[in-house]
């Protein structure tokens, strides 16, 4: 028993079948999983998809850095867990597992998203970012920049959000949306995502002098702290909240359209 995964013990902790457990994921997912794919997770033969993992740690209410640590390597993942508190720090070495984990910081997101920095020019982080706000209203976001964009893709972003909502409004008695300029530009730059529930801090590159494809994952108790940090940066920073406060930004490589531009 002491030799099985994570992902295997928790199905056993249920009574469960991999046929079971399989049939119980396919309600959450819609997908077509069965035993022997089960199996192959739970043995590490084969790597659980994000989505999948995303299921299971819902259906095993246990989080996926412990349900999957078998399968993303004891050489690429520390885990960290401290008596009576909710800390785990996952190490990720890969851009995919970097883009990955800060994808479901986001996605699973419902009361708070925080988001720091100027350099986010991923097309799919951003995407995601703007389907968060729009399809939970009830989500307060905050976006600290810090100095102005460097990528033209974070300005049509910024713009995107202010589309999608208003800061002059309420909801509740609540502001759901800041965007704010860290002043003065001197000011060192963070980065990270976090929710009231987990949080990714990107790090520079572990494989070249370029680039910030590496990152740690953190659990909740770091996130709630994040999330204040954010939130009192957001609170001191100048307010960039209006469609001209973000074309009036610079920005380093290429510019915004203007409203009415093609």
């Amino acid at each position: 028993m002491d030799g099985d995964s994570a992902l295997k013990r928790a199905r056993l902790a249920r009574n469960l079948t991999q046929e079971e457990v399989a049939d119980l994921l396919n309600e959450i997912t819609g997908g077509s999983s069965d035993g022997s794919v089960v199996s192959a997770w739970e043995s590490g033969r084969k790597r659980t998809g994000m989505r999948n993992r995303r299921a299971l740690s819902q259906l095993f209410r246990e989080p996926p850095e412990v349900l999957f640590a078998h399968q993303d390597g004891r050489d690429a993942i520390s885990v960290l867990e401290v008596t009576g508190t909710d800390v785990v720090v996952r190490v990720l070495t890969r851009y995919t597992d970097l883009l990955e984990a800060m994808l479901d910081v986001v996605m699973n997101a419902r009361e708070y998203l925080v988001v720091t920095g100027s350099r986010s020019r991923e097309k799919t982080y951003l995407a995601a970012i703007e389907t968060a706000v729009a399809q939970r209203p009830d989500l307060v976001h905050y976006r600290v920049l810090y100095g102005p964009p460097r990528h033209a893709a974070l300005s049509e972003h910024l713009v995107r959000l202010l589309e999608l909502r208003d800061p002059a409004e309420r909801r509740n008695g609540v502001k759901t949306l800041h965007i704010g300029i860290v002043e003065p530009l001197q000011a060192m730059e963070r980065y990270f995502v976090a929710s009231e529930t987990s949080a990714v801090v990107p790090l520079p590159s572990f494989h070249g002098a370029e680039g910030f494809d590496c990152g740690i994952l953190l659990g909740r108790e770091a996130a709630v702290g994040l999330v204040q940090h954010g939130r009192e940066a957001c609170a001191s920073a100048r307010p960039v909240e209006t469609l001209e406060a973000v074309y009036a930004l610079p920005v380093r490589h290429g510019g915004v359209p203007r409203q009415g531009d093609t």
